[in-house]
């Protein structure tokens, strides 16, 4: 195992699979001659030259609808979005685009591209830079969506995003490019919509995803010391999900917390929150709680963006409700 940032495990996996695969290419805003918004892509144009690490103009329409048409091609893009906000520029084209290929060509045509960037909030970036489209993309047969929350997941799932015959978006995080994790020193990859148990527990599941997820490990250390067992269940993958993974830990510990960066009202939280009372109904010792921001554009203010986003406390708290303490 060796220790590398987030960002480069990102870099790596995009380099392994472009050697791998002549058809790979990287294209967006500054991810060649400035090696990356995020030096994600440090030192990838100097190793595969121009025509395989583009940079474009500001024009995510454009650059979005010419990737997606190479793919008709033979070509696999990786297509880079400096935040996903900028993608609602390109989302006709991802949406009416890449997601329906498949089907509107009978099958003659898949449509292997990733779409990757950061999503969601990084500190004082005001409203129109700090959205989290997990829940708008995932909405949308046809496309898989991908949030990975450490370094070993985000190599292992872009690697399979890249080979994968079906556009998938990958979502990352400005807060987590510098984050550090063991990954292995050789080849592996991770099957996209297998979520993984973060940390073992008996009294209440926590489901969540991305950077946030942080805060549910804050507050499963200070519940412990409280005699408070919590199982940590990171989805990786928003859509396909995995529906076994959460139904089988909320039967063993009959209660339910899912914690999500994302507006309140028709996320990733309320479709687990059906999932589990459809099928797991007569499990729960208590109704499921979901955690979300707040139901408004996430303030610019560092006091009021603080209340807007979710905390370990609001963990805390809904975990607390669901045991009755």
């Amino acid at each position: 195992m060796k220790t590398i940032q987030f960002r480069e495990a990102i870099c790596e996996a995009m380099s392994e699979e472009m050697r791998r695969d002549e058809s790979v290419y990287l294209m967006g805003e500054e991810v060649a001659e400035y090696n990356g918004a995020y030096k994600a892509s440090k030192g990838m144009l100097d190793e595969f030259g121009a025509k395989r690490v583009i940079d474009t103009p500001i024009a995510e329409l454009g650059f979005a609808g010419i990737a997606i048409g190479s793919t008709m091609t033979g070509n696999r893009p990786i297509v880079e979005y400096m935040t996903f906000n900028f993608s609602l520029v390109g989302i006709d084209q991802i949406i009416n685009n890449a997601a329906k290929i498949r089907q509107m060509s009978g099958g003659q045509f898949n449509c292997p591209i990733v779409f990757r960037g950061p999503t969601a909030s990084a500190g004082q970036l005001a409203a129109t830079h700090s959205q989290a489209f997990e829940n708008w993309f995932a909405n949308t047969p046809g496309l898989k969506v991908v949030v990975p929350s450490n370094p070993y997941d985000a190599k292992g799932l872009l690697k399979s995003a890249i080979r994968d015959n079906d556009p998938v978006i990958f979502m990352e995080s400005e807060q987590m490019y510098g984050d550090k994790g063991e990954v292995p020193e050789g080849e592996y990859t991770i099957p996209l919509g297998v979520a993984d148990i973060k940390r073992e527990g008996t009294d209440v599941t926590i489901v969540s995803f991305g950077k946030i997820i942080k805060e549910a490990y804050i507050a499963a250390d200070q519940l412990a010391e409280e005699g408070i067992s919590c199982e940590i269940i990171d989805l990786r993958t928003v859509r396909p999900m995995d529906r076994k993974a959460i139904l089988e830990s909320v039967k063993k510990t009959n209660r339910l917390v899912v914690l999500e960066e994302a507006w309140p009202f028709g996320n990733v939280a309320t479709e687990i929150t059906y999932l589990v009372q459809s099928e797991a109904f007569d499990y729960l010792d208590a109704p499921v709680v979901k955690i979300n921001t707040a139901d408004t554009p996430a303030p610019y203010s560092p006091v009021l963006l603080a209340e807007w986003l979710p905390d370990h406390k609001d963990v805390i708290k809904a975990v607390k409700k669901v045991m009755y303490k």
